[in-house]
């Protein structure tokens, strides 16, 4: 049924959903790579089309930016219109001295300055992380595909512009790889629904550096990260 932010049919959506945050990135998914893509959703410009990709079903959704988006839309995905999985596929900021322009990360974890988290009332601190299954069928996607897959813990934060200039280096020193705005709250959806999470990230800047890939090459030319999700997508079909 039709939500407030989603305008589908029932069955509209395919059992796996890839989400990059822009929607003009899930319009290039679309055409490019998806058999017979149907536009089911445009509400706010947030394009969501399914198509069929090797014959198997699937469904590409732009999420927005931030966990608040992000949060809404695969509530509403995994609640209400049956998706089972949901893989993010976004850019990423590198700031583990390890990885390079266009390097693509998955995200085991997602550690977060967000307070999404609150509304569950746990007593305790709640560590979101990926979904095992989804996971392994990335790296064994990624695998036979030629694609190199690094594997990580992500930092999903709510602050682009922050205001202490340090704090991108202190969870550098713990090990984590990527900083991007998302994953975090696709995480713990997933997690209070008793649904799938995945987050592939192509590292697209390096704020230590100041080395970017342009808004153009962020859109059409992460290539390898969709190819990645789309063959994981029909490994969790099959």
């Amino acid at each position: 049924m039709a939500t407030a932010h989603i305008a589908a049919e029932p069955g509209a959506f395919a059992k796996t959903v890839l989400m990059p945050g822009d929607p003009l990135r899930a319009k290039f998914i679309a055409e490019t790579f998806l058999e017979h893509p149907i536009l089911v959703n445009n509400v706010r410009g947030i394009q969501g089309y399914t198509g069929a990709y090797h014959g198997v079903p699937v469904s590409v959704m732009a999420s927005g930016m931030g966990i608040p988006s992000i949060g809404i839309y695969s509530y509403e995905l995994y609640r209400f219109f049956d998706v089972e999985n949901i893989i993010r596929i976004g850019s990423a900021g590198a700031i583990s001295d390890q990885l390079e322009l266009r390097d693509i990360v998955a995200g085991i974890s997602a550690h977060t300055n967000s307070t999404f988290a609150s509304q569950y009332h746990l007593p305790g601190s709640f560590a979101p992380t990926a979904d095992f299954t989804l996971l392994s069928t990335a790296t064994e996607a990624a695998k036979e595909l030629g694609h190199p897959l690094k594997v990580g813990s992500l930092l999903s934060s709510d602050t682009f512009y922050d205001d202490d200039e340090n704090a991108l280096h202190q969870w550098a020193k713990m090990g984590t790889l990527a900083v991007e705005m998302e994953a975090a709250g696709l995480y713990l959806n997933a997690a209070r629904l008793g649904k799938r999470a995945l987050a592939l990230v192509t590292i697209s800047d390096k704020p230590f550096t100041g080395e970017a890939t342009t808004p153009e090459e962020r859109q059409t030319t992460f290539t390898q990260m969709m190819e990645i999700a789309l063959q994981t997508a029909v490994k969790m079909h099959g």
